[in-house]
């Protein structure tokens, strides 16, 4: 039975021609950038890649014309053919990979703190709030009104300050909470820095100061007092320390116990009157 003839002119308009055009085409997936305006703040929705920073992959099978067709550029057989994840990074096809062939590195030269921070940091616009004039700011001091929140080897570091008549010290600042320190930075020493303006006459105790910090500290007409640090330790001068207490006839192991005593003593010492 033959179709209408309206039925049979749609046929031949749409599959006519030896199936030539399709009737309707596919949809293709199109990525829309999403922008934020210049006056909008950026948010999960709004967030996208700058333009131009991202390619469409190469379509894979396709036939020879594409240059990715047959193989689809994984050559014909091999762990690298297959489906799933390739070898892992550094593999090298059993032989002794680089990262094994490479010595190890060793001694203390850099040593576990390579390129950590050197010291713990406060600005001279937090000291000005938290210390009045005839006070003295040191890293007890500091630690003690709560500008420093430090703990582990940042606890340990000197006071660097940043850019009157109190005292600052890393204590002090610690205390009065201008420093969030904890781990590491904790054992640090204070360094003071130049951001802000000093209005008192504090006494500040630090290991390093920068040259910002100083003039300030200076047109203040405050005191910046250098806090030695803790030198490095090598092996030459604890042989050498070792050296001079054994002729002396003293015990080396017994002599350190005792400085690191006292040490944390006055530590206390100090914490205690920063606190009061």
């Amino acid at each position: 039975m033959q179709a209408p003839l309206a039925q049979r002119s749609f046929l031949g308009s749409a599959l006519g021609k030896a199936g030539a055009a399709r009737a309707v085409q596919p949809l293709r997936a199109v990525r829309l950038d999403v922008a934020a305006a210049e006056t909008e703040r950026l948010r999960l929705h709004n967030l996208s890649p700058q333009k131009g920073s991202r390619r469409d992959e190469k379509r894979k099978g396709r036939g020879y014309g594409g240059h990715q067709g047959g193989t689809c550029g994984f050559g014909n057989r091999g762990q690298k053919a297959r489906s799933g994840p390739s070898v892992r990074p550094g593999f090298e096809g059993g032989q002794t990979p680089l990262y094994r062939r490479l010595p190890k590195l060793r001694g203390i030269a850099g040593g576990m703190a390579a390129g950590l921070p050197k010291f713990v940091v406060v600005n001279l616009s937090d000291l000005d709030k938290s210390f009045e004039a005839g006070e003295t700011v040191n890293l007890e001091a500091v630690k003690a009104k709560g500008l420093l929140n430090i703990s582990g080897r940042d606890s340990q570091l000197p006071l660097k300050l940043l850019s009157g008549g109190e005292t600052v010290n890393l204590e002090a600042v610690k205390a009065k909470g201008l420093l969030n320190i904890s781990g590491r930075d904790s054992q640090l020493p204070l360094k003071v820095l130049g951001a802000g303006e000093l209005s008192k006459a504090l006494t500040i105790e630090a290991a390093q100061f920068s040259s910002s910090a100083s003039e300030k500290i200076t047109a203040a007409g405050a005191t910046a007092s250098m806090v030695a640090q803790r030198k490095k330790w090598t092996r030459k001068a604890h042989e050498k320390a070792v050296r001079e207490m054994t002729a002396k006839g003293l015990d080396y192991k017994k002599e350190i116990a005792k400085q690191k005593a006292a040490r944390a003593a006055a530590k206390a010492k100090a914490a205690a009157a920063a606190a009061n």
